[in-house]
């Protein structure tokens, strides 16, 4: 396969077949080194830099982790730390930062952002998210799937419930796509993919042997499913507004035991995070107090089921974006030794 080294990791659009099971092995290589403790400080020296609009758990701490244990230094830059878009617009940062840092990671607003940032930067530049794509997330989440049915994931069905229209099911359906996986959407009109994205990733599915479908009923979309994913039903930068109307659209879509009862016996669960399927966090109580739910897109049931691989999912960002950064940093393979 081509070398990845200097590309920018933006959306998996831009990578092939190959290009994706060449990342997924490296992440399932890097997650035996950290399980057996060897180290792999193998981007010494290097230096990177994070760039968060939007904030989060998991993909600081994987990027600033997986950083750290590539032996690379790290910097962290949220809104109030920068004049990133403020003082300075995108290409002049991205001019100045590539000349201090050998990568450049972006977590936030429109796809525009980081695409304007990879344009300028002399070097890789990574989508932790923006509101279009999460690439990042699939790795880890293709990697959990190889975990649970082996490597070659052809032919397994991944439904996605809920909310179908945003940057993880877009995603999604890409990589499934990509790696010939069956996907299924399945959610409200209103909440469904976008007709062009559809229509692409069904020419994916045709060269890779999948099939892509949309869908508005529970019991089509949830029979014979492999995995059943989800997500919160108001993404990050939404308003607050918007909570009543997705309660509506999208409580039958809630994964739960009903669903499951539909799935294949073997069928996990899967979701991003964070997830309300309980009433410990501020918007758990909020939503409690304003809509007396107690849970939301998925069950308390579900989520702490033997079933749930979320946690395994959420371990595995860390070694998805290891394998990210040492991929388009070096097209050295690793040493036999570790």
């Amino acid at each position: 396969m081509a070398s990845l080294q200097g590309r920018d990791f933006l959306k998996l659009l831009d990578f092939s077949a190959q290009d994706i099971n060449h990342m997924l092995d490296l992440a399932a290589a890097f997650k035996a080194m950290k399980h057996r403790g060897v180290p792999h400080r193998l981007l010494e020296g290097r230096n990177i830099v994070l760039l968060f609009e939007k904030t989060s758990t998991r993909t600081r701490c994987s990027f600033e982790v997986a950083g750290y244990d590539l032996g690379m230094g790290v910097t962290f830059l949220d809104p109030a730390s920068s004049q990133v878009s403020k003082k300075e617009s995108i290409a002049d940062s991205a001019r100045v930062l590539s000349r201090f840092y050998d990568g450049i990671e972006y977590r936030g607003f429109g796809q525009a952002i980081v695409e304007e940032l990879a344009e300028y930067a002399d070097c890789p530049v990574w989508n932790g998210l923006t509101d279009e794509w999460h690439p990042t997330q699939m790795i880890a989440d293709m990697l959990t799937l190889r975990e649970a049915f082996g490597d070659d994931l052809r032919g397994r069905k991944l439904v996605f419930m809920g909310d179908a229209r945003n940057n993880v099911a877009n995603s999604l359906m890409v990589v499934c796509a990509k790696l010939g996986l069956d996907y299924t959407a399945c959610g409200p009109q209103q909440n469904q993919p976008e007709e062009w994205l559809v229509e692409r990733c069904r020419e994916l599915a045709r060269e890779s042997g999948s099939a892509i479908c949309v869908t508005d009923s529970v019991e089509e979309g949830c029979a014979g499913a492999d995995v059943l994913y989800t997500d919160v039903w108001v993404s990050m930068g939404e308003p607050d507004e918007v909570w009543e109307q997705r309660i509506g659209a999208l409580s039958p879509y809630q994964v739960n035991d009903a669903a499951f009862a539909l799935a294949e016996p073997d069928a996990i669960f899967l979701h991003c995070l964070p997830a309300y399927h309980d009433v410990k966090t501020k918007v758990g109580q909020d939503i409690f107090e304003r809509f007396g739910l107690t849970q939301m897109e998925v069950t308390d049931a579900v989520f702490e089921s033997p079933r749930s691989r979320v946690f395994d999912e959420a371990e595995n960002r860390m070694h998805a974006i290891k394998a990210i950064m040492y991929a388009t940093l070096s097209d050295a393979p690793l040493p036999s030794q570790v």
